[in-house]
């Protein structure tokens, strides 16, 4: 059987090829943008990429074209389908028909930490010798994948809030009917698809009315906006997570930077974690990954060892080089909570050092402006910010960078950007990107300056 897959480097949709190519279907698909680490895990699987979405890819005509949630009328390949009458599905509705049935879904929600928390999970669960399938929205590095369908019951799985696709408005989240339910925290976003947090909170009640009641939900203790949602019904024991007191469970941080915390249940120590990763925010999704493994029956102290030797997630603050002491960094983050956290983590492991943020609003919510009030404040641990003003941008982040000029700026080549870095950069800087697409390849080129900066530095001495 041949599937075709719309939208395929969608984080979401290339998991989601890679189960299908594992299950044994020939797969191929096309997507507006080819970029990695998407597109190199898909060719490296044997799965055939075409660039753009003309109606020629569509012959011959496969048995099945799976439409990812970009995908609007008006593009040419759904038009083409549309008007050729081919078969055709949602990715989300796919998963739930031919991987999803009879599995032991877990399944991770919130607006912030899914991927990273769906890789802590699906990691300590697979140090436990229970080889669990996934499908994360990003490559681990405990990893070779994005997602597997395992040798086990257990199925992880990062569940997102946005809509299913042009013709199913719920969110994806309804189709995966999970039994271990983590919902890391709430806030709004997706502004392009929810008019408020409301909204949101109506498709997070959804997801919860489908947990039986022989499940699990797990939530933060101290979020309003989640304790807003299980007050609209749920039939599901609820297991509450802090850091610090008042969860049932908590973590209590050993060092300031996250690198170090110890577990506690109903007051008592169960053991810390020491590992690589820093920031509260990672310490909270450990937690909830812990809890989460625990209900499928993995102890706390073989969780605490994996979580030990967990290795992180491509694209969440992945150190992707370093040159004469300047660290260049990728980060997926894109809303203004997961800016300020991960410079919190960040200041909080280099102290005094120089911290760069170049930041791209690249989603559909910062293109809408919706959270441009709270961008300036979201940066301010950062020692300088360049804002990049990409084109498409129909509000000016002029507005952001006004009265904050002795740290701020925007920028709106990527030419200056690396001209301006090579310039002004100095030892002990860590200069962390910031986007939720490509951004033209940035992360490399910036290595590639600093290498010819400090080479031409050295040649001079």
């Amino acid at each position: 059987m041949h599937i075709h897959i719309l939208g395929i480097c969608g984080t979401f949709m290339g998991s989601l090829a890679l189960l299908a190519r594992e299950l044994g279907y020939r797969v191929t698909g096309s997507d507006a943008n080819v970029y990695p680490p998407m597109s190199t895990q898909l060719e490296a699987q044997g799965i055939g990429l075409m660039e753009g979405y003309s109606p020629d890819h569509l012959n011959p005509e496969p048995d099945l074209v799976i439409i990812g949630n970009a995908m609007s009328r008006g593009n040419p390949a759904v038009e083409y389908v549309l008007d050729k009458g081919l078969r055709y599905t949602s990715g989300p509705q796919w998963l739930c028909e031919h991987v999803l049935q009879e599995r032991w879904v877990l399944a991770v929600a919130g607006t912030h930490g899914k991927t990273t928390t769906a890789s802590m999970l699906a990691w300590v669960l697979e140090y436990a010798g229970m080889q669990p399938g996934y499908l994360i929205g990003g490559v681990p590095n405990n990893f070779d994948v994005s997602a597997r369908l395992g040798g086990s019951p257990f199925f992880v799985i990062e569940a997102d809030e946005y809509d299913t696709a042009f013709f199913d408005k719920r969110s994806k989240f309804v189709h995966y009917r999970p039994r271990t339910l983590v919902l890391n925290n709430l806030e709004f976003d997706h502004a392009d698809i929810f008019p408020d947090l409301a909204a949101i909170q109506r498709q997070f009640h959804h997801v919860v009315r489908t947990v039986p009641a022989n499940g699990q939900v797990i939530i933060p203790q101290h979020d309003k906006a989640i304790s807003e949602v299980i007050e609209m019904g749920c039939w599901t024991p609820v297991v509450t997570a802090s850091i610090g007191d008042g969860g049932e469970w908590s973590a209590q941080l050993a060092s300031e930077d996250g690198s170090a915390f110890d577990i506690l249940h109903q007051g008592k120590n169960l053991g810390q974690v020491k590992w690589n990763m820093t920031g509260q925010h990672n310490v909270a999704n450990g937690l909830m990954a812990l809890i989460a493994a625990r209900h499928v029956g993995v102890q706390p102290h073989h969780a605490i060892e994996a979580l030990s030797v967990f290795g992180g997630v491509k694209r969440r603050m992945e150190k992707v080089g370093e040159v004469a002491g300047v660290s260049v960094y990728d980060d997926f983050a894109h809303h203004p909570t997961a800016i300020a956290t991960t410079l919190q983590g960040l200041r909080a492991q280099v102290g005094s050092d120089t911290i760069v943020a170049i930041i791209e609003p690249r989603s559909n919510t910062m293109r809408l402006g919706a959270h441009r009030a709270a961008l300036a404040e979201s940066a301010k641990l950062a020692d300088e910010v360049i804002w990049y003003q990409p084109v498409g941008l129909e509000w000016s982040l002029d507005d952001i960078v006004h009265g904050h000029e002795d740290k701020m700026r925007v920028v709106t080549t990527i030419d200056n950007i690396l001209a301006s870095i090579k310039a002004s950069v100095v030892p002990r800087t860590h200069l962390v990107v910031m986007s939720n697409g490509g951004f033209e390849g940035i992360h490399q080129r910036l290595v590639s300056v600093l290498e010819d900066k400090f080479n031409e530095e050295k040649s001079h001495a």
